[in-house]
């Protein structure tokens, strides 16, 4: 029985969970919060939702780009190059995004008589981002079921897993990553700088795949 609806980007991680749970989501949606690679991560999303038979909705948020502070809404130039890892990476954080976009999941969730919310954060993205963190999904899942009559869940399966051990996943259910999108700067190609690019090569390499990314270096 399909119970459940996805929060679907186009990114690597969210394609893999699409797959992963298909037999169980009703509905992906996806956010246009103005950030510089919605364009060409959307198309993605709404790609594999529709050749998987899922209905697919997108929801557009540009307040979020006018009011909130972050180099992802600012364009190409202000996303720093580098690691993760690095201190500088902090500034694409969105504030509160993943809240945000898990509130209307919710809402949207009961309104379509469905009682799970997927989100596919994983461990790499505990350093740098607040709302991606166990504690937040915990404390939103709590929420969600306090705040809906169906008792909605949210639900985060990859949440102690890396980026390579989320490649895996793909690999054995046999995905082509070039039908995904990473790039922050959001150009015509994956620029290959970026800390998405980098997490993107070193997951590729972790799971053995090989890498058939269109990178501009």
């Amino acid at each position: 029985m399909k119970d459940s609806i996805i929060i679907v980007s186009g990114g690597m991680d969210s394609i893999t969970l699409l797959h992963d749970k298909k037999d169980e989501i009703a509905l992906g949606v996806s956010f246009d919060y103005g950030s510089n690679h919605n364009r060409q991560e959307i198309p993605f999303a709404q790609l594999h939702c529709e050749r998987l038979g899922i209905k697919h909705v997108t929801i557009p948020l540009d307040f979020m780009g006018r009011h909130f502070k972050s180099s992802l809404l600012e364009g190409a130039d202000a996303i720093p190059e580098g690691h993760y890892a690095e201190d500088n990476m902090k500034s694409t954080v969105v504030p509160f995004r993943n809240g945000i976009m898990l509130a209307i999941a919710v809402g949207m969730a009961e309104s379509y008589g469905l009682t799970k919310v997927l989100i596919a954060n994983h461990a790499g993205d505990h350093t740098i981002y607040p709302d991606c963190r166990p504690a937040f999904i915990a404390a939103i899942d709590r929420a969600a079921q306090a705040g809906t009559f169906a008792d909605v869940r949210v639900e985060a399966p990859y949440t102690h897993l890396t980026k390579g051990e989320i490649a895996a996943v793909g690999k054995r259910l046999k995905l082509d990553y070039a039908e995904t999108w990473s790039c922050y700067k959001g150009g015509e190609r994956h620029c290959g700088k970026c800390g998405t690019c980098i997490e993107r090569k070193e997951a590729l390499a972790f799971a053995g795949i090989a890498d058939t990314t269109d990178y501009e270096e």
